[in-house]
Formats: C-alpha cells, sequence, structure tokens
C-alpha cells in the first residue's frame, strides 16, 4: 500500500471515482488527460507490461469522458460528427470511429456505443468533444440532448480477464463479441461491459454508473482477479505502441488526417449524407495526402522510457519528419517507433537518421503493427 498521502490537487482538474482506490492500491504517480487526473505509475512499467500481457491488469481509465447524445435524431446526429457508416450500426455494438472538422483535420478518435435506438455514448480520447458536439448541435437542426452522464469505465485486459469476468458475472459473459456491449449488474451496481480496450489484448470495459461506488468495483474486481494474478496498473505505452494504437495529441491531432494514417477503411465518402469534412476529405483523398505514417526500428541501446518530444526524422540532412512514439519492447528486445514521413520518403526498409534528445541514430522504416498485425489476441 502507498504511504503518500496529499497530491495537492486543485478543483479545477477531476478526479476519478477510483481515484482512492487507485492510492490504496499503489498508484504513484498521475498524470492529466480530458482534465481529470489518471494513474500513470504503480511501480515498473517493463513490469506493468508483463503484467498485462501474462495475467491481466486493472486500470483507471475514467478519463475516458462520455458524451451522451440522446433524442429523436440521435443517430443522425452522431452519424453527421464522424465520417465512418454507422448506418448498419445495431444496438449493442461499438465502433471505433473519427471526429473531423471542417478541414478534415482529427478532433477526436472515439469508441462510439450504441445503447438504445436513439441513445450514443462517445467514449473519448482527449479533447473536448462534449464542447464541440454542443456548438455543432447549435446550427445542425437536430433534435438531440448532449450532456455528459456519470459513466466511470475501467479497463480489465490480459488473458486472464475472461476468467475474471466469469467470476464476476458468469461464464455467459464469454459469449460478449468484440466491439459489443452488454448491460450488467454486480452487487446493485449497474455497469456496461464491453469487449473493448486500448490493450491490443484480450479485455474489457466496465462503465460504473453510480460514480459513489468507484471503491466498492475497484476492490470487487480486484478480490475476484486474485487467483488468477491480477494486478492493479496503467495502459500500457509499450504494448500499445507494439500494436500501433493511436494516441491523440501524439501520433496524431488536429492538423493529421485519417489518409495520413493509412485509416481510409473509416471515411465513407460515396454515402448519400453529409458529416462534417466530407468535402475537404474527398479533396484530400483526390490529391493524396502529403504525409504517411511509418514503424521505425531505432538502432540504438534500449531506450529508458518513451519519448517526452517529437523526434526529427532525417534523410540525406534534410528533416523529412517526426518520431511521434518510441519506446523499448522487452518481448522484440527493439526500440520501436511511430513516426509521421514525408510522402517522398516514404518507402519501407529504407534507413533514415532520428535525432533523438541526447543523440541521433539510425532507424529502418517498417510495416506496423509491430505484433499481433491481425489483432487477433484481442479478437479470440
Amino acid at each position: 500500500m502507498s504511504d503518500l498521502v496529499d497530491f495537492g490537487f486543485g478543483t479545477q482538474i477531476r478526479k476519478s471515482p477510483y481515484f482512492e482506490a487507485t492510492i490504496k492500491w499503489g498508484a504513484k504517480a498521475f498524470s492529466v488527460y480530458n482534465h481529470m487526473y489518471i494513474p500513470r505509475d504503480f511501480g515498473d512499467p517493463v513490469q506493468n507490461f508483463w503484467n498485462l500481457v501474462n495475467d491481466a491488469i486493472l486500470c483507471d481509465v475514467a478519463v475516458e469522458r462520455q458524451v451522451e447524445i440522446t433524442g429523436p435524431d440521435a443517430a443522425n446526429f452522431v452519424q453527421y460528427l464522424t465520417p465512418r457508416d454507422l448506418s448498419n450500426m445495431a444496438v449493442g455494438q461499438c465502433k471505433y470511429a473519427l471526429i473531423t472538422n471542417a478541414e478534415g483535420g482529427i478532433l477526436n478518435d472515439p469508441i462510439i456505443l450504441k445503447l438504445d435506438k436513439n441513445k450514443f455514448w462517445i467514449s473519448l480520447a482527449d479533447s473536448d468533444v462534449l464542447f464541440w458536439a454542443q456548438g455543432v448541435a447549435v446550427n445542425a437542426g437536430f433534435d438531440v440532448h448532449i450532456c455528459e452522464p456519470d459513466a466511470s469505465p475501467l479497463q480489465l485486459q490480459g488473458p486472464r480477464s475472461m476468467d475474471i469476468m466469469k467470476v464476476l458475472f458468469g461464464e455467459e459473459i464469454a459469449d460478449l463479441r468484440y466491439y459489443w456491449i452488454r448491460n450488467m449488474t454486480l452487487d446493485g451496481m449497474d455497469l456496461i461491459i464491453s469487449r473493448t480496450g486500448w490493450s491490443s489484448e484480450l479485455g474489457y470495459e466496465i462503465y460504473l454508473q453510480d460514480g459513489a461506488r468507484g471503491t466498492d468495483l475497484w476492490d470487487r474486481i480486484m478480490t475476484a482477479g486474485e487467483p488468477f494474478g491480477l494486478r492493479p496498473g496503467h495502459t500500457s505505452t509499450i504494448r500499445r505502441i507494439e500494436g500501433g494504437m493511436l494516441s491523440y495529441h501524439a501520433d496524431m491531432d488536429i492538423t493529421t488526417n485519417p489518409f495520413e494514417l493509412g485509416l481510409d477503411r473509416l471515411i465513407a465518402l460515396d454515402v448519400p449524407h453529409d458529416f462534417v469534412g466530407k468535402a475537404a476529405l474527398a479533396e484530400i483523398k483526390r490529391v493524396g495526402p502529403s504525409r504517411k505514417q511509418v514503424g521505425l526500428i531505432l538502432d540504438t541501446s534500449p531506450l529508458a522510457g518513451p519519448n517526452t518530444k517529437f523526434w526529427p526524422v532525417i534523410k540525406g540532412g534534410i528533416i523529412i519528419g517526426k518520431v511521434t512514439s518510441a519506446v523499448y519492447s522487452p518481448r522484440l528486445e527493439k526500440n520501436i517507433a511511430m513516426a509521421m514521413i514525408d510522402r517522398d520518403y516514404f518507402e519501407l526498409s529504407s534507413i533514415v537518421e532520428v535525432k533523438m534528445t541526447h543523440d541521433t541514430c539510425s532507424a529502418t522504416m517498417v510495416a506496423m503493427p509491430f505484433y499481433d498485425p491481425k489483432k487477433s489476441i484481442a479478437k479470440n
């Protein structure tokens, strides 16, 4: 248990319903995401990675704040917000989607949950989509209500996560399909369970709908998971880069368009309905993106931790892009990185230089993801 007592937080940064529980279970440092504190240190990040890929970890991700959209026009309005075609989305289904602005820039890459015919949650990455959605709605002409509900997710991730879920909810939870949701009750707590997560591993997100019971839920899951090696943890930078999972503000931002990231499958330009950024994205597709995302293997000693700056990528003395995320993978025994490169220099297997904070090294362009490219671990 941690002996750290006072973090000196003000009220302008929100604490999650699991805040006290994470301190009790050993959280030693926090970051800020979506104006909330998120645990970022339960000890050695490499051990956190091995806990995730070998057994299971429980993560406080209440920072994935929800935007709830209801009303007679909810489905049409959510469709207006995203380039992804949601016309065949069923009640109980989730979709990874992008939210773009009028120029085709990415504002967020959320998971959209369809809770009912006219009720949606948008589970956010790190940007203020609540404000964006309310602003769009002012002049959009749709009959919708937009708010932030009392909904706070935890992530239970790792190969033993299904065993733990069976203890909590019974054998039938094994039938929950990848990117689908189910309403459940545990000890009087109303929960929404989704087969999703930011880990590239088998996992679940558990949405608590009563913020007063955060410690109850955390402790209940940890107790159920003890026989299966469950540990408190944090989202693993190592595993998410191995899996090529994007981090908003790092690997993309408002100046990034989906085609640069190879996310063409999320852009439906041939549909009859309109959406924000449709004309701009059609033009970008016609001309072609000026940059492309690529993986890099950095030829240097193991990185001590993730990069905290964008490192220039150089070819022939010219800066041709930047490293957005980099880390050492103890499983692959390589330094792996995600980078954005000028399209004229994009060529797999080519050699470039990366100017790190205190050194320069050579690097090789490779395809991503670095591990389990078909995402079979999370899907099966």
